[in-house]
């Protein structure tokens, strides 16, 4: 009988890019951890807006109604399927389909949530992203044993009131950390 090591779920906490991040595609990125388990991770970046997409053209193209609704950006995730749609809410709407992240966090990656937005009867707060980040078995446990993350322990919904471009800087200094300060590199002795 082969037994599997468990992993404590990380589900709900900011991953934080450090200076040092070797990965060029998440430099000064901040990601909410949505899912981990012993099969792997997915993760959605709250930093960077989606080029050329707003939410009400995202609502248009499903033909949903969208003079009602605040404009809003649409993030861009991650570089995994950025066709493929996320909302990150408050819970005080849910559906079958939502994924329970945090004591206040869902997310839900289905139509009805942005039906539900466009209605003006979805969550009172939320952001819209395509795309994901995500890390196989084993893979984020590995990341996080080398130079390049920070886990922070902020609750990211303090995060969903601030601009994409200053959440960065925000979830640092939520942990008390000023991000100029951070070395850019790891020093060897």
């Amino acid at each position: 009988m082969t037994q599997t090591a468990s992993v404590a779920s990380m589900a709900g906490h900011l991953l934080l890019a450090m200076p040092d991040m070797p990965d060029p595609r998440f430099h000064r990125s901040t990601i909410l951890l949505c899912v981990h388990d012993h099969g792997g991770a997915l993760g959605i970046a709250l930093g960077e807006p989606m080029g050329g997409i707003s939410l009400r053209h995202l609502l248009s193209s499903f033909d949903l109604e969208a003079d009602e609704v605040a404009d809003r950006t649409v993030l861009a995730g991650g570089p995994m399927e950025p066709q493929r749609g996320f909302v990150l809410h408050s819970r005080d709407w849910l559906s079958d389909d939502s994924h329970l992240v945090g004591e206040d966090i869902a997310l839900t990656g289905s139509l009805d949530v942005l039906s539900a937005i466009a209605q003006g009867t979805g969550p009172r707060d939320y952001l819209v992203a395509l795309g994901y980040a995500g890390w196989g078995a084993g893979q984020l446990e590995r990341e996080l044993g080398a130079p390049g993350w920070y886990v922070s322990q902020a609750n990211p919904r303090r995060l969903f009131d601030v601009s994409p471009q200053a959440r960065w800087a925000t979830a640092f200094a939520l942990e008390g950390i000023d991000p100029a300060m951070l070395a850019s590199s790891s020093g060897h002795a």
